[in-house]
């Protein structure tokens, strides 16, 4: 019942049906509060956080959704988005979208790269991030994000402690993984 209550109100969200359409300097200003641990501009300079920058608006107000719904468990995050309305996801949403992604690590092990070009190719992984990795509507942007935050997103899907949209999907995709796939996946989506 809970999954069906979440659905319906992200679809209201996205659909515009709570109010007007994004404002990008509101979320501009809710964000900074983010930019504690998600860094300036959306580009998370912290071990483990993910960058926000360039991260599909849909993608970014699911999140939100699931953290202010508690189906995605965070510490730091919990207390934050009980705060948020509806507008002010929307608003973030739009907001980090509008920011310029991070660029790719520069790849200091070209085997390893490649290791996990033919992982990813291998899983898929382009049949919901898009061939450049870039995302689309709820699907997350994975290209260019810090390695070691995809290497703890692919593990945690794998031992199922994360939840949230795409669980079931990321869940199929990481479980088969072993560690050295983890390994080569994160380092060569972090360089692209």
């Amino acid at each position: 019942m809970r999954i069906i209550f979440l659905a319906a109100t992200v679809a209201m969200l996205l659909s515009g049906q709570f109010a007007h359409a994004a404002d990008i300097a509101a979320g501009k200003a809710k964000a900074e509060v983010c930019t504690a641990c998600h860094g300036e501009n959306g580009i998370s300079q912290t071990e483990n956080i993910p960058s926000l920058a360039g991260q599909p608006d849909q993608f970014i107000q699911w999140q939100l959704v699931f953290f202010r719904a508690g189906t995605r468990k965070n510490e730091q995050m919990q207390p934050i988005v009980e705060q948020l309305s509806n507008e002010d996801v929307r608003n973030l949403g739009a907001y980090f979208a509008s920011l310029t992604p991070p660029k790719g690590a520069q790849d200091d092990n070209p085997d390893l790269t490649k290791k996990g070009e033919m992982a990813a190719k291998g899983r898929r992984c382009a049949s919901c991030h898009t061939d450049s990795y870039a995302g689309t509507k709820a699907v997350a942007r994975i290209a260019g994000q810090r390695e070691d935050y995809l290497l703890k997103a692919l593990r945690d899907y794998k031992s199922g402690n994360r939840s949230g949209g795409g669980m079931a999907a990321m869940a199929d995709v990481a479980y088969p993984l072993n560690d050295e796939e983890i390994v080569a996946l994160a380092h060569y989506l972090s360089r692209m």
